[in-house]
This record gives C-alpha cells, sequence and structure tokens, in this order.
C-alpha cells in the first residue's frame, strides 16, 4: 500500500468547486473565539460541500492570518457571510425553509447517531462558543438539538472536531 499524490486524489480546481452543486447544508458559527477554529471550520466545510458558513457575533472574518494557517486556502472556496445576531438569523433561515439544530447538550437533544435526516431536506448546524457553547436564545429558536454522544470525562469536544463529526454523520447520512 502507497499514500496517494494530491493529484492522483481527483479533486476539483477552485474554480469547479465554487461552481459545483453544494449539499443542502449551512454552518452556523455562534460566537466563535478562536480563529484557528474558524479557519478549522472553513477547511472541514470545503471538505463535505457546505453551501455557506454564518460568521456571527464575535467570531472572526477572512482575511486573517490565524484564520488563514487552518483554513490552507478554503476561504476562498467556501461562500461566507457575517451576521451580527445569531437568533435574528436562525428566524430567517427558518423562513426560508432551512431546519436549524444547535449542537448541544440540552434537555430532549437528539444523540447524533439518532438523527436521520430526510431526504431533500435543508439543514443548518449551528456550533458555540468554546466556552459557554450556543447561546440560549439560539438554542430556543432551533427546531432542535443535536448532542454527540460522549463517555469521558470531559464535557464537550473542541469546536473544530464537533463541526467534523456533526457534518461526517449528515454526509453519511444523506450520501
Amino acid at each position: 500500500m502507497r499514500k496517494l499524490k494530491n493529484e492522483e486524489l481527483n479533486r476539483p480546481s477552485v474554480e469547479e468547486f465554487i461552481a459545483q452543486d453544494k449539499n443542502d447544508v449551512i454552518v452556523i458559527l455562534d460566537n466563535i473565539r478562536s480563529l484557528n477554529n474558524v479557519g478549522s471550520a472553513f477547511r472541514t466545510s470545503d471538505a463535505f460541500n457546505v453551501r455557506k458558513i454564518y460568521l456571527c457575533g464575535i467570531t472572526g472574518t477572512p482575511p486573517h492570518r490565524d484564520i488563514n494557517k487552518t483554513a490552507l486556502g478554503s476561504t476562498e472556496t467556501v461562500a461566507w457571510e457575517h451576521a451580527a445576531d445569531t437568533t435574528a438569523l436562525v428566524k430567517q433561515l427558518q423562513a426560508d425553509g432551512w431546519t436549524v439544530f444547535s449542537i448541544e447538550q440540552a434537555e430532549g437533544a437528539t444523540m447524533l447517531n439518532d438523527f436521520h435526516p430526510i431526504d431533500g431536506g435543508k439543514y443548518c448546524f449551528v456550533f458555540g462558543n468554546e466556552v459557554f457553547g450556543v447561546e440560549q436564545t439560539v438554542v430556543t429558536a432551533s427546531d432542535g438539538c443535536l448532542e454527540i454522544p460522549q463517555f469521558g470525562t470531559k464535557h464537550s469536544l473542541n469546536i473544530s472536531v464537533t463541526i467534523g463529526v456533526v457534518l461526517w454523520h449528515y454526509i453519511n447520512k444523506i450520501l
């Protein structure tokens, strides 16, 4: 067995990627402090062909060297927009037909392994602040909460890991 070279991976060019149809999934970052986590969100969103990222509240925006360090060019391939108010954004997306799930430990949350997206559904996943999680007003406005089952002593995963786990689960279920 040998590692494949980048040119053997048959990845689209930047132009081809931008032009191709996207998955009906949006990532919302709610007050993310770490610019490295923002960059990781871009890179993971590129990998899973996310339609758009919304950077909300205090979340940093490109261009910034700390975002670029982990994004590795994906700020140029993934559509993004800043929104000052996450709750207002959630309500607007719902009015436009999107189903919004906050990724949070909450009463009545659905365990991620029990989440089965509806074929043809349009989904937004809200990821919260590294210390405080998703704002309660956003949780309340969401259509539901998804929780990643965990079995250790810590109460949460790093946001960049969480985004990867949730998007992989979503893509795995829709393919």
